[in-house]
């Protein structure tokens, strides 16, 4: 647990913004907490105002928040109410308050691939600084190299590899498997889970690689470099959006004799959108983790090709120590 000072002599107080509701109280029940009291009220002109309703002066906290789009709120409503919360945490006298986040927001754009580009993931690390944030808990960003730079308060980066690993442990059998990187800048985190899972299935694994080439909002390239042939072909990506990506690498990984393809993704950002290629005959299975919540009518229509993974527990046990 990240603490300092005087929030050393007391328990940390942990709250969960109604845009984690479900997850914050997992988080507690693993850490056998209660979530704290807060009010989160708002205006008739859209404004809005969140505090705690405790006192947290000296105090360790601990702030759960879903920082994707969804029920009414977009990202910049979530991304704001969590920022003005924070501050009023800070200005209540907290010693220490760290942002759980279980999927960073604006990871995405984290440097300039066009002239006058925006670089987000840094501007995102200043609001929190500017807040007077002391850490942050997310788990699997786009670029964990930008994300580290961007943050100058203690950060600490998860991953769900040993989850994903245990799942197909148990649904794939004793079948080969093939881990897939759907672009050359995903391969290093691809490679780092093909190693996971080859440690835990104690056998190898193997490993292919497709290119994307993206111009104008269109996505191509031809390459694909591995053996996927009479394997389970596993695609790994940190998000899926569109689902397009994932349905053009899958059919790769089918024209290559994959036996099957499972889609694995750690943040189910797209929802609906994301039907149309998700639900293509070349896709078996999609497994997501709960860090994002994904809508009723995305989950009704994907039906049991879909499972979503409880990573809950991973970050109980990074907030314990």
């Amino acid at each position: 647990m990240m603490t300092t000072g005087s929030a050393q002599k007391q328990p940390p107080l942990l709250f969960a913004l109604k845009s984690a509701a479900d997850f914050g109280e997992r988080i507690a029940r693993h850490l056998g907490q209660t979530l704290q009291s807060h009010e989160e009220r708002d205006f008739e002109d859209g404004e809005h105002k969140t505090r705690p309703l405790i006192d947290v002066r000296g105090g360790n906290v601990q702030v759960i928040a879903g920082l994707h789009g969804g029920d009414g709120q977009s990202v910049n409503d979530r991304l704001c109410r969590l920022l003005f919360f924070v501050g009023a945490m800070k200005d209540a006298g907290a010693a220490r308050v760290t942002v759980v986040a279980p999927y960073l927001c604006y990871a995405r754009k984290d440097r300039r691939t066009q002239p006058h580009d925006p670089v987000t993931t840094r501007y995102i690390g200043q609001l929190f600084e500017a807040v007077g944030t002391d850490g942050l808990i997310t788990m699997e960003v786009h670029n964990l190299a930008a994300f580290q730079n961007a943050f100058r308060c203690s950060t600490v980066h998860l991953d769900p590899y040993a989850v994903f690993s245990q799942h197909l442990k148990s649904l794939a059998g004793d079948a080969p498997l093939a881990v897939v990187s759907p672009d050359i800048g995903g391969a290093k985190r691809a490679e780092l889970f093909r190693q996971a899972l080859e440690n835990d299935l104690q056998r190898p694994v193997s490993k292919a690689l497709a290119d994307k080439q993206r111009s104008l909002g269109r996505i191509s390239g031809d390459l694909f470099v591995g053996d996927v042939s009479g394997r389970i072909a596993v695609i790994l990506d940190d998000l899926i959006s569109t689902g397009s990506t994932m349905e053009r690498v899958a059919r790769q990984c089918r024209q290559h004799g994959a036996s099957q393809v499972f889609v694995m993704a750690t943040h189910g950002v797209g929802g609906v959108s994301s039907l149309a290629n998700l639900m293509q005959p070349t896709i078996d299975k999609v497994i997501l983790t709960n860090t994002v919540h994904q809508p009723p009518d995305f989950v009704s229509a994907m039906s049991d090709r879909l499972t979503i993974l409880d990573v809950s527990d991973v970050f109980a046990k990074a907030l314990e120590g």
